[in-house]
């Protein structure tokens, strides 16, 4: 068996995906993380034909001509656009197997945990169908603990919260399972809506969503900074429907982001609550690690620790922690193969 594995890794690669709203990343065995990008298609409107995938997808969204559309296909974090999926997963797996392997790839792709029955076969079925020979799930808080190099298998409590695009993702984890999870469709999407309605509310200034997000990452802040930054802002006048340029402030920002911010806060605070007490003491040690674009967010980590008492920590690389777990995953089949089919709910299975 051994000999056929290292003959079989000749003709193909495993690949770990973390398929994400906002961004897709590949991780390819024994090379890392070889692809990251938005997971975006730019389709004709007529013929649904792929012009563009990616970041090059992603310059065309709001300014596309109407014979052209720019489709994140992914909505929550699991899949709303079947058929633009399985293209985006077509191109991004050839680009990373090559065309000199001669069997198609095994993938290992991270869900969010409270993914159902039918999404589950969604991503299966596309996966299979964009090229891959097999498909396994992960649950993306498993798959980011084990990237953050978090102990999953020791008997000790620990919090992972993972902040995605469409998805926020918290769980306690021990002895290699999944112990108390909370997943809510609250992540840096919603955090670039609540942007764009604060800035119609307040400035009637209509901005497309590739501002919001850059306004989030100059100036956004989740708790109250020593340095109150400043951005101008440019999109269209409501009121007279012409371009205009307004200035706006962090503290205006992190007022807009409050919403968004207290959803994911309550979930880890519910979490914590229902959390087994012995499990909880371990949390006072270990503290709570924060994965994902989110967790880069201005002093989320402050807001989150004066809100539970608990030490945060913000993992080095937050963004790539899905992806590289994923990575370690396929490279330790046999002993992690097993860690993560105990940490589902409902018995994912390699």
């Amino acid at each position: 068996m051994g000999i056929f594995r290292k003959i079989q890794s000749f003709f193909s690669n495993d690949i770990g995906i973390d398929l994400g709203t906002a961004n897709t990343l590949v991780f390819v065995r024994d090379r890392g993380i070889v692809l990251n990008e938005p997971s975006v298609v730019a389709v004709l409107a007529d013929t649904n034909k792929v012009l563009a995938v990616g970041m090059e997808a992603k310059r065309m969204i709001g300014r596309t001509p109407v014979n052209i559309k720019a489709i994140r296909p992914m909505k929550d974090g699991v899949i709303a656009d079947f058929d633009v999926t399985e293209e985006m997963l077509r191109y991004f797996i050839q680009t990373v197997s090559g065309r000199h392997k001669v069997m198609r790839p095994r993938v290992l792709v991270a869900v969010p945990t409270g993914i159902t029955e039918v999404e589950t076969r969604a991503v299966k079925d596309s996966v299979l169908r964009a090229g891959a020979r097999e498909v396994f799930l992960v649950e993306e808080p498993m798959a980011a603990a084990i990237g953050v190099g978090i102990p999953v298998q020791e008997p000790s409590g620990h919090m992972i919260v993972d902040i995605g695009g469409g998805t926020t993702e918290v769980a306690v984890i021990s002895l290699a399972g999944i112990v108390e999870w909370r997943s809510l469709k609250t992540g840096g999407d919603a955090m670039d809506e609540a942007i764009t309605q604060y800035l119609k509310r307040q400035y009637s200034l209509f901005i497309g969503e590739r501002m919001a997000e850059q306004i989030k990452i100059q100036i956004g802040s989740a708790y109250q900074v020593e340095q109150v930054l400043n951005m101008d802002v440019k999109g269209l006048d409501l009121m007279g429907g012409l371009p205009k340029t307004v200035t706006i402030d962090s503290d205006e920002i992190r007022e807009a982001l409050a919403e968004p911010v207290s959803r994911i806060v309550e979930a880890i605070r519910v979490s914590l609550e229902r959390c087994p007490p012995e499990l909880a003491a371990d949390l006072i040690d270990h503290g709570i690690v924060l994965a994902g674009g989110g967790a880069l967010l201005r002093s989320l980590d402050r807001m989150i620790q004066v809100e539970t008492g608990l030490p945060v920590t913000v993992a080095k690389e937050p963004l790539l922690a899905v992806a590289k777990g994923t990575g370690i995953v396929l490279g330790e089949m046999d002993t992690l193969s097993r860690a993560i089919s105990s940490s589902s709910k409902r018995s994912k299975k390699w």
